[in-house]
């Protein structure tokens, strides 16, 4: 596909503009002011149009292919969420319009969305408040790792390390180590959760907390959960919860019943707007009731006359870590998600990401070295050494799924899992569409035993063929022409 430079003839305008009538004198300084004309292609609104339309047929996206992305919940984002965030009340909201000005509330409608948001994740967590400014899930973590720092040095306390399962998620340990925090590594046993008996040895009255995705990125649930919390507790460390995989168990248990002390929502996952491209997000933090002090502000507070406003007079606060309040587009979505579904619809997403993921997994379990031996969670996480012993790889079996419309799962990821394969199916997919992403990865699995060459080719079908990713990294030329 030729790219716009390349297409168009000169003097062809998109949008032609009247003739300017201002002031005869330019604004911009001489020395500021280009010679020639800037370079720029000269196209017409058709041509323009057909360019973007044809790039869009390139990409794979949720509302285009299966997306079983693992541990990322690439789910359908409904677009009732979508019609919400653009109302124009919302969409054109400054951030930094009066809360009340002349007894006209500018942002009430705002600010009670962010309220009424931060309720309803109390309530699925069992958190006593949430802050909604962190911009993502690792902002959240870090947020929290803050949050702990901030508890410890109040009491006076001196804290090195935190204690995270080689099963967490990859950005857990940066989370720490940016907080100031010494990073302990605790290994998995021969069941996939994190040995029990080897955090307790590492556990000590120096350790921060623990952070713990739960389920874990193998989806599995750890059965030993309240004798972990029990432990951490005993030397008035704190238990975090990564709530990355909360799709799990929404409607069917809350991390604050289970013992812990903070967690952190991905809403670009959970709760409607689709993860992935790099944003938009939201990592909301949530903390049970001694850590209220050390949250961010400001914080949305509600009066008794039923107005809203945002309260800063908190002395202990960890202080701002997002400006204004986070991705408020992103929560209004999440908000409208939360207000469609309610308590009966948020258990049923669970259920059937739970099923979803488990149909998967039995059909495969034959073709596939299945990480679980029993029921897996909300994802599931293959091994490919078999194929890969025949000369077909993760990546390979990845890029021949592109060839048959569909995105890939992720593949060497839990790092503790050989040519890993792994899949989230969501709630959002039908049944046919499982059974045409097994059917696919069946038949790869027959193709990797006869001609693993084949695969290894692929993509064949896409107009990009499969790439030196590492030349692609390090030796990018982004100019045109050369």
């Amino acid at each position: 596909m030729r790219v716009l430079y390349e297409k168009g003839a000169p003097g062809r305008r998109a949008v032609r503009l009247p003739p300017f009538d201002g002031p005869t004198e330019p604004a911009i300084p001489s020395a500021l002011r280009r010679e020639t004309p800037a370079a720029l292609p000269e196209l017409s609104e058709l041509e323009v149009v057909r360019h973007f339309t044809g790039l869009s047929h390139r990409n794979f996206s949720i509302d285009t292919h299966p997306y079983p992305l693992g541990s990322c919940t690439m789910k359908y984002n409904p677009r009732a969420c979508e019609q919400a965030a653009a109302l124009e009340g919302f969409a054109e909201l400054h951030p930094l319009w009066p809360q009340l000005r002349h007894g006209s509330p500018l942002t009430q409608g705002a600010l009670e969305v962010l309220y009424e948001t931060g309720r309803l994740l109390c309530e699925i967590t069992g958190m006593a408040e949430f802050t909604l400014q962190p911009l993502a899930g690792a902002h959240g973590e870090f947020t929290a790792a803050r949050i702990m720092a901030a508890y410890h040095a109040d009491r006076g306390s001196k804290r090195t390390h935190i204690l995270i399962p080689d099963s967490a998620h990859g950005t857990n340990p940066a989370s720490a180590r940016l907080a100031g925090y010494d990073v302990v590594t605790v290994p998995s046993d021969t069941g996939g959760v994190m040995d029990f008996d080897r955090f307790r040895a590492a556990l000590t009255p120096e350790t921060a907390g623990v952070m713990l995705t739960c389920p874990n990125t193998l989806g599995l649930f750890n059965p030993r959960i309240r004798e972990i919390a029990d432990a951490i507790h005993a030397v008035d460390g704190l238990f975090y919860y990564d709530g990355a995989n909360l799709n799990a168990l929404l409607g069917r248990c809350k991390p604050g019943a289970m013992g812990f002390d903070l967690c952190h929502l991905n809403l670009h996952k959970t709760f409607a707007t689709p993860h992935g491209g790099g944003g938009p997000g939201a990592g909301p933090v949530g903390v049970v009731e001694r850590l209220r002090p050390y949250l961010p502000v400001s914080r949305v507070r509600k009066a008794p006359d039923g107005t809203f406003h945002l309260h800063y007079d908190e002395p202990r606060s960890i202080g701002y870590v997002a400006p204004f309040y986070g991705n408020f587009a992103v929560i209004v979505r999440a908000f409208a998600y939360l207000q469609m579904l309610g308590r009966e619809g948020l258990r049923e997403t669970s259920d059937m990401a739970v099923l979803a993921a488990n149909v998967v997994q039995e059909r495969l379990r034959a073709a596939y070295e299945a990480v679980t031996p029993g029921r897996c969670m909300h994802e599931c996480v293959f091994s490919a050494r078999r194929q890969a012993a025949k000369g077909a790889r993760a990546l390979d079996l990845a890029k021949a799924l592109i060839d048959r419309g569909l995105h890939p799962p992720t593949v060497y990821f839990p790092l503790n899992v050989p040519e890993a394969l792994m899949i989230e199916p969501t709630e959002t997919e039908a049944p046919e569409s499982l059974t045409l992403l097994t059917d696919a990865l069946l038949e790869l699995a027959a193709l990797a035993e006869r001609d693993p060459d084949a695969l290894r080719r692929a993509p064949e079908t896409t107009p990009v063929g499969r790439l030196d990713e590492v030349a692609a990294a390090r030796e990018m030329n982004l100019v045109w022409p050369d």
